[in-house]
């Protein structure tokens, strides 16, 4: 493969680096989650000051550096190149994850979470501008495919490693692993497109263009509406699990940290399955609208299911996890949907906005949630933001045949 061609390999040296990127990404992202509580007690915080203000802060930060990142690399992606970006991402990610494991107060903690969220704000969306333009529009489907269904899988070996070793080594593992994707930089060549694009005289990477009509403004709106679901399940359904154990009366404990390894190996197999479809159906549409009905479908079963064990807690997450493997048809489609000179940045940004919205959601739900409301207040929001994403689908231009050689203009 050459910086000109495109090919129709599925495993090239592009899909590999993205998706073992993509990879640690989720890997320290879980990581946090599942650590953070103890990581703080180990830090010296306690009872409500742990989790209301310090936990909630300390996310925030992280939520604030991949807002931010989210820009940052998008522009740099179409502005300077889709290659160079992807390892600048993965080289702030990996040097902060193990940076995380020296922390000795919460200021640096502090400084640390954003970072790692600057970084690891970059790495899917210019992975996936950089997969989608080097394959050939008959089988990008499939590499990208391949990135989100071994990405995922790092939520997996995020709760294991930190279930076998203490938070700190934890850390160092994720940074270990994310320099050792840099040695992997030589065998990468820029996309043809972008090289193409950037001997010519086009303004690229203006993020300001994506609101100058109402045209591309809508265009980009329902790309992010449509992945708004996803972190929905995850940021509330998964994350608060506990809550729902005790609204459903879960005969037995649970823990979150198995809950997310069950949902993410779901997510995984959800992940294949319906890049897969997009493929057959040869629409990014069709297979979108399948997994969000998909969530229609498994979610009241997980609300209706009172009473039931904790194993059959653990395997509706796991189901629910399924449809809800739709990430990399949502970021594929967002790539297809926009031009040369705007894709990295739709690509970046759209993802990182989705999940900026599961801090209004999370903010929402634990606001509105009382005594005996979990179930309800769940599912008013779940059904708003499955609608929205249902009339994004609906709406959008179908983008699977599409040349991606083109450009955006206003």
């Amino acid at each position: 493969m050459n910086s000109g061609n495109t090919t129709s390999k599925i495993l090239n040296i592009s899909v590999i680096v993205a998706a073992l990127g993509y990879f640690v990404d989720i890997y320290d992202l879980i990581l946090f989650g599942i650590v953070r509580v103890q990581s703080l007690k180990d830090l010296g915080f306690a009872g409500k000051e742990l989790n209301d203000l310090i936990g909630a802060r300390l996310l925030n930060f992280q939520m604030a550096g991949m807002l931010i990142g989210g820009i940052i690399w998008g522009i740099l992606g179409d502005k300077k190149g889709r290659l160079s970006t992807l390892f600048s991402t993965i080289l702030i990610y990996s040097i902060a994850n193990i940076a995380n494991g020296f922390v000795q107060n919460i200021e640096q903690y502090y400084c640390l979470r954003f970072l790692a969220g600057l970084g690891l704000a970059g790495e899917l969306g210019v992975g996936i501008t950089l997969v989608s333009e080097v394959m050939s529009k008959e089988r990008r489907g499939y590499g990208t495919t391949v990135v989100a269904g071994i990405g995922i899988a790092g939520a997996v070996a995020g709760y294991l490693v930190s279930d076998l070793f203490s938070w700190r080594t934890a850390y160092y593992v994720g940074g270990g692993l994310g320099l050792g994707l840099l040695a992997l930089r030589v065998s990468l060549y820029e996309s043809g497109m972008f090289s193409k694009l950037k001997e010519s005289s086009i303004k690229r990477g203006n993020f300001l263009d994506l609101f100058k009509t109402k045209k591309i403004f809508i265009k980009y709106l329902k790309a992010i509406l449509v992945g708004i679901p996803v972190w929905f399940v995850i940021g509330i359904i998964v994350f608060f699990a506990n809550k729902f154990a005790d609204a459903l009366h879960v005969q037995g404990k649970i823990t979150v940290g198995k809950c997310v390894m069950y949902h993410y190996i779901g997510a995984s197999i959800g992940a294949f399955a319906t890049g897969i479809l997009s493929q057959v159906l040869k629409s990014r549409r069709k297979a979108l609208i399948s997994a969000i009905v998909g969530l229609l479908i498994t979610i009241p079963i997980l609300f209706l299911a009172d009473g039931i064990s904790a194993s059959t807690f653990y395997f509706l997450m796991f189901l629910i996890g399924i449809p809800n493997g739709f990430w990399s048809v949502f970021v594929t489609n967002a790539a297809e949907q926009f031009g040369t000179n705007l894709r990295a940045t739709v690509t970046t940004t759209a993802p990182n906005f989705v999940r900026g919205a599961t801090v209004l959601l999370t903010l929402t739900f634990t606001q509105y949630t009382g005594s005996g409301n979990t179930i309800i207040v769940a599912s008013v929001i779940g059904l708003v933001v499955i609608t929205a994403a249902l009339w994004a689908c609906f709406t959008m231009e179908e983008s699977y045949h599409k040349n991606l050689d083109y450009l955006e203009v206003n």
